[in-house]
């Protein structure tokens, strides 16, 4: 096989992938760290009891689980991001390796409630990118038939996070009639669902914690930063 003809590339800024370099960086004997968000404000959201069950289930696999309550939680752009609510969100999404979202639907998409505690994680906090690398799995409840509406919105908004979206999703239909009054998911094939997307998720963040710093270094990236060092250079003289 010949050599390719590549003279746009810059050889010393590409990086040439192998199993060595995919070794996990630093101690990764600590739990798996999930932090998981739920978009309604209800006394008895569905939401929230899915994400319940679901923490559960992730502590069972013996995960560190964090949820986030969006109560109190003020809409993007209305105070500094000094607000405690803001900080605390930005701090657990700092501490976690992997994520859950989970949504109702409401007229078609993810609520408000959903959507602005995304708003308020931003891409880059300095040099750090808190979402970055993390894995994530997304969920939703639906009042009526089934629909995936929201959990395609919420992978959309995770590849704008530059986040892992795990394959795997659980979308739960007519779900007050898969909660009993304690708020406990009951047995069925939804339930299953929620299982396996949990499990798959605990696996691909052990998979991927400790490697998400080489994994999400870019060609592009490191060009333009290459690109500046030379003008920051050029201004000192």
């Amino acid at each position: 096989m010949s050599i390719p003809d590549l003279p746009n590339l810059k050889p010393e800024l590409v990086d040439v992938p192998n199993l060595d370099k995919l070794a996990p960086q630093g101690d990764m004997h600590h739990p798996p760290r999930i932090l998981m968000l739920y978009g309604s404000l209800r006394e008895r959201s569905f939401s929230r009891f899915l994400t319940f069950e679901a923490a559960r289930i992730l502590q069972h696999f013996g995960a560190e689980v964090r949820i986030f309550d969006p109560m109190e939680l003020p809409m993007v752009g209305s105070v500094p991001e000094s607000h405690p609510k803001v900080q605390e969100l930005r701090e657990l999404c700092l501490w976690s390796e992997g994520q859950v979202w989970c949504s109702p639907e409401r007229h078609g998409a993810i609520t408000a409630v959903m959507k602005n505690q995304i708003d308020w994680i931003p891409l880059e906090q300095g040099a750090v990118r808190p979402s970055q690398g993390r894995t994530l799995a997304v969920m939703q409840v639906c009042g009526g038939s089934q629909s995936f509406n929201v959990v395609n919105t919420l992978r959309l908004l995770g590849r704008w996070m530059r986040m892992f979206t795990i394959p795997n999703q659980s979308s739960v239909p007519m779900a007050y009639k898969e909660f009993d009054d304690a708020g406990r998911m009951r047995p069925s094939a939804y339930y299953d669902r929620v299982v396996d997307v949990m499990e798959e998720l605990f696996k691909m963040t052990l998979l991927m914690r400790g490697r998400t710093e080489y994994l999400t270094d870019r060609y592009s990236e490191r060009s333009e930063r290459a690109i500046k060092a030379i003008d920051r250079q050029i201004a000192r003289l």
